[in-house]
């Protein structure tokens, strides 16, 4: 048996199920080839990320509170001695942050001189980026001649998009989300190359990575279905009980993991979803939802979304044996479109939920390109060359500009939270001079890697009773729970949160509360987001009025130069190190 690979040409398959290039070369020099292609991909993506600094993503510092407890023994919990809580909806992150505190690689300190919780995170993101595109490169070992270049092809491609690398060095879950994805691609499109779809192990392997996919983000359980879609795909009437075999194998691969992890969610923390949906109140999908991808072809621009369709279409329409693995690769990248699709939009900005699309998207474009080059002649290629250059010109403008407008206004940045709200209301807490206050906060992350006070999240996340007020978007009943039963001794906002949550129209909380700091300075753009911050003290904490006027000279003085040092050093650490009780 031959695969063609392109109309005048074929090669036989290897026995080890991949597709052999004409080129001869040595297995050596194949194998650095690769090697470099995969290194010199991953360099560029981690050369992109340095441009952000020590910026880490606020919310990604929850899920590092509760990487710190699980290390410590104190189980899934936002703060010492804390109830049980999901706050964070990325169990397969979590187990690789804890694992990295357990062995010392995480939040214990500095390694080579930066602190671990933005070292570690990051580095960690970068080595998946070498995993994708180790995944990529078998998977353009049965499409094209040119695996190696079409691997290099996709590293550029990421590296030059900020969606892409910001979030990988965001702290947050994308780098192990794209892991998963591109793997159940590429267990898809070998397997199909070589007749082995339906072969249980295969369908068993696609079952495992979605459940690792709906285990690392709640939408990932449309992965799921990749498997069964392609199966069906290739549906004939002599295989109907195989096919129904594979996908049952699939199916349980999925279920078994993730079912036992509902389970544990149900006993642990008495809900089916995690506590962060229920907040986020994700509303039910609607058929104009899919409109959404409008705004993925305008981020890339629509030459290139132009040319990629048109490559995707040529290298379809060439009469090969390697068509039909192309279903392995459009199948997911089509799940995961759909599931951008479906997400309500996200608050964080350059499309963090498009990560699976960027990296299958680039993918299928370093394919089809080498691809249609290979049966391209001469006059076709300078087309191709003009269209890639112009295509990729006018990306790249786009590109620039988004990252730089991320490098000067970053979205909440942990060090931020931590400077500004943690070891200010620590500071505060040592002035009243108790150790039993309570805090109610918006952003969360830099809270629980740094503050003493007991956490009310009045954003929900780490909050059940406050998530179920905002998943029935009872705003009226979340504000009757914080001034009857909550309470909480010191309150900060950021942003219009007070606004958004009506704090500012409700009599009880000029009754029960007395302004300690509130920021006057008018910050452009995003700053507003995390400049804009008011702090308030129950009036039954503080004993005296020369209390009350000690709290607002000290909160004065402290929080100003921070917001000041926002407008040109928001991408700082906050120290070797991040403890409870830190007031510096």
């Amino acid at each position: 048996m031959s695969v063609a690979l392109s109309e005048d040409r074929a090669v036989d398959p290897a026995p080890d199920d991949v597709i052999v290039a004409p080129v001869r070369r040595t297995p050596v020099t194949a194998r650095l080839g690769a090697f470099g292609a995969i290194l010199l991909g991953t360099a560029l993506i981690a050369i992109h990320g340095a441009l952000y600094g020590h910026w880490i993503m606020d919310d990604a510092a929850i899920t590092f509170g509760y990487a710190r407890n699980v290390a410590h023994g104190l189980g899934p919990v936002l703060q010492p001695g804390a109830q049980p809580v999901e706050g964070y909806s990325n169990p397969t992150w979590l187990a690789l942050l804890a694992l990295g505190a357990l062995t010392g690689l995480f939040d214990h300190g500095t390694i080579f001189g930066i602190p671990d919780y933005v070292l570690f995170p990051k580095a960690l993101g970068i080595v998946c980026c070498g995993v994708v595109l180790t995944l990529c490169y078998f998977t353009a070992k049965v499409l094209t001649r040119r695996p190696r270049l079409a691997t290099l092809i996709t590293g550029g491609a990421l590296a030059a998009m900020p969606s892409f690398v910001i979030w990988i060095v965001s702290g947050l879950e994308n780098p192990i989300y794209a892991v998963f994805v591109t793997g159940i691609a590429t267990v898809l499109t070998r397997a199909i190359a070589v007749d082995r779809l339906l072969n249980p192990r295969t369908a068993l392997t696609a079952g495992l990575l979605a459940a690792g996919a709906g285990l690392t983000r709640p939408d990932g359980v449309i992965y799921a279905g990749a498997f069964v879609l392609v199966a069906l795909l290739f549906l004939r009437r002599d295989r109907i009980g195989q096919t129904a075999i594979a996908c049952l194998v699939s199916v349980a691969g999925f279920a078994v993991p993730y079912g036992a992890y509902l389970a544990y969610r149900w006993v642990t923390f008495h809900r089916l979803i995690p506590n962060t949906a229920v907040a986020k109140n994700q509303p039910l999908p609607e058929l104009a939802d899919l409109g959404k991808a409008s705004a993925l072809v305008t981020y890339v621009g629509w030459a290139t979304a132009l040319l990629l369709v048109g490559l995707v279409a040529a290298a379809l329409a060439q009469q090969t044996r390697v068509r039909p693995s192309f279903a392995g690769l459009l199948v997911p990248l089509g799940l995961a479109v759909l599931a951008f699709c479906v997400l309500q939009s996200d608050w964080m900005g350059e499309y963090r939920f498009a990560t699976p699309i960027w990296a299958l998207g680039a993918l299928a474009g370093g394919v089809t390109l080498t691809m249609v080059w290979d049966a391209a002649r001469a006059r076709a290629r300078t087309l191709l060359v003009l269209g890639v250059v112009v295509a990729g010109a006018l990306s790249l403008v786009q590109f620039k500009a988004a990252g730089q407008s991320w490098q000067a206004n970053v979205k909440t940045p942990m060090c931020v939270v931590v400077e500004r709200d943690a070891r200010t209301m620590n500071g505060m807490a040592d002035i009243l001079g108790r150790d039993d206050l309570s805090a109610g906060v918006i952003d969360l992350g830099g809270e629980s890697m740094a503050s003493r006070l007991r956490l009310v999240d009045l954003a929900g996340l780490g909050d059940a009773k406050i998530a179920d007020y905002l998943g029935r978007d009872d705003i009226a009943g979340l504000r009757d729970y914080t001034f009857t039963v909550a309470k909480p001794d010191i309150i900060t906002f950021i942003g219009t949160w007070e606004a958004t949550l009506g704090f500012d129209r409700d009599p009880r909380f000029a009754q029960d509360y007395a302004l300690v700091y509130h920021s006057t300075q008018s910050w452009p753009g995003i700053l507003l987001s995390y400049n804009n911050v008011g702090y308030w003290v129950r009036k039954d904490a503080v004993p005296t009025p020369a209390k009350l006027a000690e709290l607002q000279t000290y909160t004065q003085a402290r929080v100003e130069p921070i917001l000041q040092r926002n407008t040109t050093a928001n991408r700082r650490d906050c120290g070797p190190v991040l403890r409870p009780g830190q007031t510096r």
